[in-house]
């Protein structure tokens, strides 16, 4: 176990072993940077290549809020060529506070790198699947294309078909695309336009990306018995 925080006093490095070298406690004084993390990491593989690692980060949040993405980034590659000798697994945990939130996107995939999710979207996805399963359903399977089509629209208040004119080769029609951005709007993740009496035309300025990341995350790791991890 590696503690990395400014908070500790001191620069010395100090490292406690407990019977049986199960366990191995590393304190890193001040100041905290990725090569010595990796450093203090390194030091803890020389006696465990023969061993199946579960590497633990948690939480990564300070690191990313502090530091930002490329930080992370360097912290992640490291670890990836220190462990590539190793049967290895890394697990990452980090709180989705508003300060870390927008660079969370440019590291962790939500279809890829999420495997559990504690966020306040996931108490309204589970109303919506009670309340609208149908809708919820179209939301599940398409909240890729609904993402890619608000983010490639160049218009601030489309319809539903013009957001589905800037997918490439899509799976959604533009029907299916408006049931699963009407989700959205359910969720918050965007509003729609009230100033028209036509089809509905969505208000692309109030898009909240980080907000589309979480229930992306969180539909990415929906529970085979319908029940969303928390």
């Amino acid at each position: 176990m590696v503690s990395a925080s400014d908070l500790t006093r001191g620069a010395a490095t100090a490292t406690q072993v407990v019977p049986g070298r199960g366990l191995a406690y590393t304190v890193l004084g001040t100041p905290v940077d990725v090569e010595r993390i990796l450093e203090a990491v390194s030091g803890h593989l020389a006696e465990a290549r023969d061993l199946e690692l579960t590497v633990i980060i948690d939480d990564i949040e300070p690191l990313l809020a502090e530091h930002g993405p490329g930080a992370v980034n360097e912290l992640l590659d490291g670890l990836r060529v220190r462990l590539d000798s190793c049967r290895s697994t890394v697990v990452i945990g980090c709180s989705l506070t508003e300060r870390a939130a927008p660079s969370v996107a440019s590291v962790f995939d939500p279809a890829a790198d999420v495997d559990r999710i504690d966020h306040s979207v996931v108490a309204p996805l589970d109303r919506l699947r009670e309340a609208d399963p149908t809708t919820f359903g179209y939301l599940r399977r398409h909240w890729t294309e609904a993402r890619a089509g608000i983010e490639q629209c160049e218009r601030n208040y489309p319809q539903a078909k013009q957001i589905h004119a800037a997918l490439f080769e899509p799976e959604t029609t533009p029907r299916t695309l408006g049931t699963a951005l009407s989700g959205l709007v359910t969720l918050g993740v965007l509003n729609t336009w009230s100033e028209t009496v036509g089809p509905t035309r969505y208000d692309l300025t109030a898009y909240r990306p980080v907000r589309m990341w979480a229930v992306g995350a969180a539909l990415a790791v929906d529970g085979d018995d319908g029940s969303l991890d928390d």
